[in-house]
């Protein structure tokens, strides 16, 4: 597979500020990537791997920005310059301001398009906004979107200068907890398991030329039961006179290709020798993607597949158990939160960002747990790449329900205003379509516990009706109901199924929360939180492999898969495997590798 962390033609360009003038703010941990900040050339990785073009412009930098009242049409002045694309509260930004409620965001910089771009349409691109934006360029509105955890794109055409500067204007409204949005868990006012907010643009925003007719997106769908891959090219017009052809290459060789007219689905037949993906084995296969107009081409793209298969299926003892390519698989990772004290929602760097995914797969799990939070597209590459199967939580919002973890509800469900379910169900629609193909997303996961929970049946249907390709856990952590493929029980400290059903996968999706404060590594020094603590890296290993060996019992009375809680430190709570600024493990690493593969194995045949 061809490296894709930083491909392509990048033409990064500052908003004419000069790098002295900009400083991290406050004094919190920060990691050691902090310290590699540059604002004339931020996060430069090519930011969407799975529909990949030669030529791109990032527009991160230094931005001019402005909190001002919500009841404002515009500011009257710019309060200063950000650095995006770190979000408004965060030390990165530079700003480091809580924004509330009653309040918007402003961003503005200029930026002018390459005479290399002539006669071509331009699209500009945000990664993720927090949490409802619109766009200005030139003074002319070019687009909104809502949703702050998906990336979108606006065609800027005929707003745009061709020659000279141009500008873009950003407006951003996020209410956090004041509003009814998916926003994972992010509070006005932080403490134990709950953290800072995060507003405005948080991934990376940048612009590419294209022909009037190009590739506006693909779906993937491989099949390893009938040894085909089907891919369905859709394009930014439905002309009649269009073809879209796919070739799949290993090694740079072609072994399988396909065509279509009229925006046909492309279903390609695979070579008898194709390689399975897996954690051990995790075998990608390029893509090249190209959209044919009278017979002239139009656009062409990279993308990558790979051939797998995630189910369920009954034992010889009796259990339903989770299975990749028809095969037992027990899968084993982290609760992984995805924070940083320096950028929180945004890791300081691309190569900051793959850390914790690298890290993880030393320690020798399988799987991460997503936990209420999407990350950049880059993220899920790297775990397509090195072969880390991925639980995706919905960032949950809006009010609860009483929470009953220990039986099957039978209380009242919480009901949203139609706003707000019209809202939820657009965003986890919008999640799932980004995430669609990626090879290693197994499960999706609508709720947690019972944080914003309503229609669970209803939601779980939807969600395994709109991909049957993935596994459903409807609520990990209950509130329960017998939908979806998985029972998802919570417990802390050490894991124990007190639920089980006989007709769906059973597994522990939350348990440890094991903590050390380590000093000099903390968000707060006079105040952190545990489920328990202890003193040193030894006890914590030991308590680490005292569960291990009771979750190890569990597996064979049934259990499938386990997630351990949790991968960093994340503000007060110090239950992470790492510390919050990821300068210390806290456990022995062989000695937590050697019972995690025990865990992972302990289904081998």
């Amino acid at each position: 597979m061809k490296s894709r962390l930083a491909l392509g033609l990048i033409l990064t360009i500052t908003a004419g500020t000069s790098y002295g003038q900009y400083r991290p703010a406050g004094d919190k941990i920060k990691t050691e990537w902090a310290e590699q900040i540059n604002p004339e050339n931020v996060w430069n990785a090519y930011p969407r791997p799975l529909l990949e073009r030669r030529e791109w412009q990032n527009l991160n930098g230094l931005w001019e920005y402005a909190i001002v009242d919500s009841k404002l049409n515009s500011p009257a002045e710019y309060d200063g310059e950000i650095l995006v694309p770190f979000p408004v509260e965060s030390s990165l930004s530079g700003v480091g301001r809580n924004v509330g409620a009653d309040k918007n965001t402003w961003y503005k910089r200029s930026f002018s398009i390459p005479s290399s771009w002539k006669g071509k349409d331009v699209i500009l691109n945000f990664g993720a906004v927090d949490w409802k934006c619109d766009v200005w360029i030139n003074d002319t509105k070019v687009g909104s979107h809502t949703g702050g955890y998906t990336p979108f794109s606006m065609n800027i055409t005929n707003a745009l200068n061709r020659k000279g500067d141009n500008t873009l204007t950003v407006r951003v409204y996020d209410p956090t907890d004041r509003g009814y949005q998916p926003r994972g868990k992010q509070v006005s006012r932080p403490g134990g398991i709950w953290y800072t907010p995060v507003t405005g643009i948080w991934q990376t925003v940048w612009i590419e030329p294209v022909n009037r007719t190009h590739i506006q997106s693909i779906k993937t769908i491989p099949d390893i039961d009938r040894n085909t891959v089907t891919v369905t090219v859709v394009p930014s017009r439905h002309d009649t006179d269009l073809i879209s052809t796919v070739e799949i290459t290993e090694n740079g060789n072609t072994i399988a290709s396909g065509k279509s007219i009229n925006g046909q689905p492309i279903e390609i037949a695979m070579p008898e020798s194709i390689k399975l993906w897996t954690p051990d084995s995790p075998t990608l296969y390029d893509m090249t993607i190209t959209l044919y107009k009278d017979g002239k081409l139009v656009d062409t793209a990279e993308s990558y597949t790979a051939m797998r298969k995630f189910s369920a299926k009954r034992d010889e003892n009796g259990y339903v158990r989770m299975q990749l390519n028809n095969e037992d698989l027990f899968q084993f990772g982290p609760l992984d939160q995805g924070w940083w004290p320096d950028g929180l929602y945004t890791a300081p760097t691309p190569e900051a960002l793959v850390y914790d995914i690298d890290k993880t797969k030393e320690l020798g799990y399988n799987m991460i747990r997503k936990h209420v939070k999407v990350e950049p597209a880059i993220w899920y590459t790297h775990c397509d790449k090195i072969g880390m199967i991925v639980w995706q939580d919905m960032p949950n919002g809006d009010k609860s329900p009483k929470w009953q973890n220990h039986e099957y509800f039978t209380g009242i469900e919480a009901v949203r205003t139609r706003e707000s379910e019209t809202n939820y169900r657009n965003e986890w629609k919008e999640i799932i379509d980004y995430l669609y193909n990626n090879p290693c997303i197994s499960t999706w996961v609508p709720f947690n516990e019972a944080w914003g929970q309503f229609k669970t049946e209803d939601i779980s249907e939807w969600t395994k009706d709109y991909d049957p390709t993935r596994l459903v856990n409807p609520a990990s952590g209950g509130n329960f109901y017998k939908c979806g493929d998985i029972l998802d029980l919570h417990n802390y400290p050490a894991p124990d199924m007190y639920l089980f059903d006989p007709d769906r996968v059973n597994v522990m999706g939350e348990y440890g929360g094991i903590g050390l404060a380590i000093d000099g590594h903390l968000w707060m020094p006079d105040r952190n939180w545990g489920y328990i603590q202890f003193k040193n890296e030894e006890e914590v290993t030991d308590e680490y492999i005292k569960y291990a060996k009771i979750l190890m019992n569990l597996i064979q009375k049934g259990c499938s898969a386990a997630v351990y809680t949790q991968t960093t430190d994340v503000e007060v709570e110090v239950n992470g495997l790492m510390t919050y600024d990821r300068k210390k493990l806290k456990i022995n690493k062989d000695k937590i590798r050697d019972a995690n593969h025990a865990i992972i194995h302990s289904l081998d045949k």
